[in-house]
C-alpha cells in the first residue's frame, strides 16, 4: 500500500529546473564583499532593495502603524484577534488606489472586487482553481517566469501551452503564434481555458504593446476564453513606452457590460512594485462575481494577515509619500538599469531593450560553443562555477532560442553589480576566438527553432557535480 500521495511522489514541482539550481548553488557560496568576496553574486533574484531607504524613512516618521496603534490607542489586541478571509477595508482601499495611481490614475478599481492571497503565487493559483478543470490547458508567451510551472500546474493538474515567440520581433505576441498554440492544444487533446501573460514582461522587462494588448482581447473574444493579466511588474516601468493595463484598453473600448468584461482577470502584488516579498502580499481583481466569490473562500488558505494589512494601508494611504515612491524608485531602476547595460557593453554582450522589470533578458548567443540548448547549459555552468553569477538561463524561461539569459539588476548594491559586470568582461574576453561575432552571424543566420523538454533543462547537473566532486 502507497502511504503517501501521487502528488508527493512526483517529481512535478519543478525545483531541478536551472532557475532554481542556480540559487542552491549561491546558498552554498554567497558573496560577501568582506567575508566571501569570491562568492556567488546572485543575479537570479528579481528583488527590488532599490528604494528600502523610502520605506525605512516612512516607517520611521510614522511609529504608530509599525506599533499597532491608531490615533494614539493601542490596537494590538484587535488585528491578533481572528478576521474574516475578505481583508480589511481600509486595506483593500488603499491598494486599489496605489493600483490606479501607478496606472496614472486612467483607470480605477472597486475594492469589493479585490481578493488577498498570500503573494501573486498563490493569485496565479487560485485563478487556475476558479477557471480550469485538471486537464485543462492556458497558453503562455514564451520566454515567461520559470515559476509558472509550479504556480500554475503542480497543484491544479492545469497544462501549459506555450505561444512561441522568438528574438525576430523582440519576441512579442502575433496573431499567428496564438493560433498556432491553440492548433496544438486541441492537438494534444487539451481544453484551452484562457491565456495568462505578464505585462510587465519577466523575463523579457518589456511593457505590452498596444496591438498586442488589442490583440489578446480579440483572440480571447472570439474563442470564449478567459485572459489574465500578471501586472505585479507594473509599478516598475521606468521609461517609455508607459505601462497600459488591459483594463485601460477594455475601458477605451468600452467593454464594461461587455461578456468578456467578466473573462479578464488581473493578478497584481507588492512583492515588486514596493519591494516587500516576505510580506507576501497578493490580489485578484475580477469583476465575475462568482470567480470573485470562490476566490475570496479559497483565500482562507493563504491569508494576508492583519498586521501586514494595517501596516500597509497606514502606507499606502500616505498619497504624499507613494507620489514620492513610485518617481524615485521609476529614477533609481532606471540609473540602475543603465549601469548594468553599460558593464555588459564593456564585455561586448548585448541584451533586448527594454523599459521596466528588475532584469535585462541578454543575449550571448555569441558565446555558445554551438546553437544547441546543451550547449546553452554548458555555458551557464561555467558562469556559474568559474564567474560565480548565477543567472538565469533561457531555456528555464522555455525559450525557443539557446544563449539568452536573464540577469537581475536590483536585489544588489551598485558595488556588487559592478563586480559582477568585471568578472563577466574578464571571462567573456577568455572565451575562444572562434565564438567571434561573424561565428555568432552565422549562426544566427541557419538557426533553428527547438521544442525544449524536461530532460535539456535538467542537465546532467547533478551528475556532472558528482563528477566534479569525485
Amino acid at each position: 500500500m502507497r502511504l503517501l500521495s501521487r502528488k508527493v511522489m512526483r517529481n512535478t514541482h519543478g525545483q531541478d529546473s536551472s532557475y532554481f539550481l542556480g540559487w542552491e548553488e549561491y546558498e552554498k557560496n554567497r558573496y560577501d564583499h568582506v567575508n566571501n568576496p569570491k562568492g556567488i553574486i546572485q543575479m537570479g533574484l528579481a528583488e527590488n532593495q532599490l528604494s528600502f531607504d523610502l520605506l525605512e524613512s516612512w516607517l520611521a516618521k510614522n511609529p504608530d502603524a509599525a506599533g499597532f496603534r491608531r490615533n494614539g490607542q493601542f490596537i494590538f489586541r484587535e488585528l491578533a484577534l481572528f478576521q474574516d478571509y475578505h481583508g480589511l477595508p481600509d486595506f483593500k482601499k488603499a491598494l486599489v488606489d496605489f493600483m490606479a495611481e501607478i496606472r496614472g490614475n486612467k483607470v480605477s478599481f472597486d475594492p469589493n472586487r479585490v481578493v488577498l492571497t498570500a503573494g501573486a503565487t498563490s493569485a496565479n493559483e487560485t485563478l487556475m482553481f476558479c477557471l480550469a478543470e485538471a486537464g485543462d490547458a492556458f497558453l503562455l508567451p514564451t520566454p515567461y517566469y520559470p515559476g509558472f510551472d509550479r504556480d500554475l500546474k503542480w497543484r491544479t493538474g492545469v497544462e501549459i501551452v506555450p505561444i512561441q515567440c522568438t528574438s525576430s520581433n523582440g519576441f512579442r505576441i502575433t496573431e499567428s503564434a496564438l493560433e498556432e498554440a491553440y492548433r496544438l492544444a486541441h492537438k494534444r487533446n487539451l481544453r484551452v481555458k484562457g491565456v495568462l501573460v505578464t505585462n510587465p514582461s519577466n523575463p523579457l522587462g518589456t511593457t505590452m504593446s498596444l496591438d498586442e494588448l488589442n490583440l489578446l482581447l480579440d483572440f480571447i473574444t472570439e474563442k470564449e476564453i478567459h485572459l489574465i493579466s500578471d501586472e505585479i511588474y507594473s509599478g516598475t516601468v521606468f521609461s517609455s513606452p508607459g505601462f497600459v493595463s488591459i483594463m485601460e484598453i477594455m475601458k477605451d473600448r468600452k467593454l464594461e457590460n461587455s461578456e468578456v468584461f467578466n473573462r479578464v482577470h488581473i493578478v497584481y502584488s507588492l512583492s515588486k512594485d514596493l519591494g516587500l516579498p516576505g510580506f507576501r502580499v497578493g490580489a485578484i481583481y475580477s469583476n465575475d462575481n462568482m470567480v470573485v466569490d470562490a476566490a475570496t473562500k479559497m483565500s482562507s488558505f493563504g491569508l494576508v494577515s492583519s498586521q501586514t494589512q494595517y501596516l500597509l494601508s497606514e502606507m499606502l494611504s500616505d498619497k504624499k509619500f507613494t507620489k514620492n515612491y513610485i518617481l524615485e524608485n521609476h529614477k533609481r531602476l532606471k540609473q540602475r538599469q543603465r549601469m548594468l547595460i553599460s558593464g555588459l557593453e564593456k564585455a561586448a554582450v548585448s541584451c533586448l531593450k527594454s523599459n521596466a522589470g528588475l532584469f535585462c533578458w541578454v543575449d550571448m548567443r555569441r558565446l555558445l560553443s554551438s546553437d544547441t540548448f546543451e550547449a546553452e547549459m554548458e555555458l551557464w555552468k561555467r558562469i556559474v562555477y568559474e564567474v560565480k553569477l548565477n543567472i538565469s538561463p533561457g531555456s528555464s524561461c522555455h525559450c525557443t532560442e539557446p544563449g539568452w539569459f536573464r540577469v537581475c539588476f536590483a536585489n544588489m548594491s551598485e558595488d556588487t553589480l559592478k563586480v559582477a559586470m568585471r568578472r563577466l568582461k574578464v571571462f567573456v574576453e577568455s572565451i575562444s576566438p572562434i565564438r567571434s561575432q561573424s561565428n555568432h552571424q552565422a549562426l544566427k543566420n541557419t538557426r533553428r527553432r527547438w521544442s525544449l523538454t524536461n530532460w535539456v533543462f535538467r542537465l546532467s547537473f547533478h551528475d556532472d557535480r558528482e563528477l566534479e566532486e569525485r
